[in-house]
């Protein structure tokens, strides 16, 4: 379903992706480990090109991502949903209108996409949040929301990029509990950086370690 040949990316001397290759197969569980500052985010964000590789090749179903125009790129787009280790929910917005906006931004009727996301916020939890405003939540939920937004999309592969990092260890369990249960349930291909192995070892098909790119 997805394939990676020979990614590299560097920032001035620092290597962050040394010649990266992988493969992986629809519905799999990937989860990609290693110390800090080792590439693992910069891996994800070169797959969907929110960061630009500076060589390299993706393919997504034999298409290439490297070669799609901006509307193929932005189509892509639509079929991955991308977890951030930051929330950046809209904080004027309601819950329900945050986990709305990209599904409307990208065309779906508006009734289309409350019902899709009052459905993903019903997986993660939060559904008697729909209402709610950000600044009304705890982080956890904030990074449940992130997710629910990304399911909204209804995707054919989830990134989800260290969502556990940016929030206080105490919250760090209600989240990991939500990325468990949608690993089980999901049918969508899913890609996790992580540093947490106990969940590691739960839910991957296959873990990637990774060290200096």
């Amino acid at each position: 379903m997805l394939q990676v040949y020979e990614l590299e990316k560097s920032y001035g001397k620092k290597v962050a992706l040394d010649g990266v290759s992988l493969n992986v197969s629809q519905g799999e569980i990937l989860v990609v480990m290693g110390p800090s500052g080792c590439g693992k985010s910069t891996l994800i964000r070169c797959i969907n090109r929110l960061t630009e590789p500076d060589r390299g090749e993706v393919l997504f179903k034999e298409q290439s991502v490297m070669d799609m125009s901006p509307q193929e790129l932005l189509e892509f787009r639509r079929r991955v949903g991308f977890v951030f280790q930051h929330f950046n929910l809209i904080k004027r917005l309601t819950v329900k209108e945050n986990v709305m906006f990209g599904p409307v931004l990208s065309g779906m009727d508006p009734e289309e996409a409350e019902a899709n996301a009052l459905e993903a916020l019903g997986k993660v939890g939060l559904l008697g949040n729909a209402d709610s405003l950000p600044d009304e939540l705890s982080g956890g939920q904030q990074q449940r929301v992130g997710i629910a937004r990304a399911l909204a999309l209804n995707p054919e592969i989830m990134l989800l990029d260290e969502p556990t990092a940016s929030l206080d260890p105490i919250l760090v369990g209600e989240v990991l509990d939500v990325m468990e249960d949608l690993a089980r349930s999901t049918k969508a291909t899913m890609i996790i950086v992580t540093h947490e192995v106990s969940f590691a070892l739960k839910v991957a098909d296959r873990i990637i370690l990774m060290d200096h790119g």
